[in-house]
């Protein structure tokens, strides 16, 4: 009778890993848009989840309260020195302040160059146009007004909801007409707004990317790092999660564990280590290399996440 073959634990491991990786990256891939500007350059854009945008309008409501209570606060702190003299005149200048941010909040930071308010901005987010073309005034401020209709008006409903004089099944549909707009998202897979498909527009993670120098006007780093040269195809093997993996292992590792990386990188890439060459100065030079390349891929949209990844 054969015995079954048992891999290793650190096979079994390895293709654990290697499948949830997989199913991450078909996750992340789904997210993923293209759009063709009018230049015709090819843009792969992800789009956000509901959850990114519900987070992010929170923490423009929450801001937009602070802001307001502030304009109360001062416009009190004035009247009041002046002994509550023409009260009316601070309160109507206070109301008129809080009417422009209630109102134009949104518009004036997504009508900038971020084209994203500080919420989005802190979760990675901004505002975009769907046929990849300028983001137009129009289209910011298109969006914004309907979230009166889709939000603000909804929650003023539901605050009045069961009130006197009003009839049980009139307030069961109104209430049933709020939960159509607020989670009409949910039903759409680039979740879109109401307010997204009038203006023609989408919001889209874009995280920043910590770039290196002007490629253009600095030395390259096969320079700066001696002669240790590596071609494309050797820093094509890896992606992302190695670049990760090998800063971890520059930042806090034993040379003994150096050493079996450094070994093994050489080994997976098809490098030959020069007489006199270190594996700190190797693993330090090809992280420079890798990383250089793999920023510069993902400067024309193309984004490696590991060494299974072969796009």
């Amino acid at each position: 009778m054969t015995e079954a073959v048992i891999p290793p634990p650190n096979v079994v491991e390895e293709g654990r890993r290697r499948r949830a990786r997989k199913r991450a990256r078909e996750a992340e891939q789904k997210r993923v848009r293209t759009l063709v500007t009018p230049e015709g350059a090819a843009l792969n854009l992800k789009i956000s989840t509901f959850g990114e945008r519900f987070g992010a309008f929170v923490l423009d409501i929450a801001l937009q309260f602070i802001i307001m209570f502030a304009i109360i606060f001062a416009i009190a702190s004035i009247a009041g020195a002046f002994a509550f003299q023409g009260w009316q005149i601070a309160w109507a200048v206070a109301q008129v302040l809080i009417f422009f941010v209630r109102n134009f909040y949104f518009i004036f930071f997504e009508i900038g160059r971020k084209a994203a308010t500080p919420g989005k901005r802190a979760l990675g987010l901004r505002v975009a146009d769907r046929k990849g073309g300028r983001l137009t005034a129009n289209a910011v401020i298109a969006r914004n007004f309907l979230r009166e209709l889709e939000f603000f008006l909804p929650l003023s409903i539901l605050f009045s909801f069961g009130a006197e004089g009003v009839a049980g099944w009139v307030n069961w549909l109104l209430l049933i007409w709020c939960a159509i707009f607020v989670l009409f998202p949910l039903f759409n897979k680039d979740k879109l707004r109401i307010g997204d498909l009038v203006a023609g527009t989408m919001v889209i993670h874009a995280p920043k990317v910590q770039l290196l120098e002007d490629i253009a006007s600095t030395t390259p780093a096969e320079v700066k790092s001696g002669s240790i040269i590596f071609t494309p195809a050797q820093l094509d093997v890896y992606g992302i999660h190695e670049l990760h993996v090998l800063e971890d292992v520059l930042r806090q590792s034993t040379p003994e564990i150096k050493r079996n990386v450094a070994n093994r990188i050489a080994t997976k890439i098809g490098y030959t280590p020069q007489a006199g060459e270190t594996d700190l100065a190797f693993l330090e030079a090809f992280y420079a290399g890798l990383r250089r390349h793999l920023e510069q891929r993902m400067l024309f949209g193309q984004r490696k996440e590991d060494k299974y990844d072969q796009r």
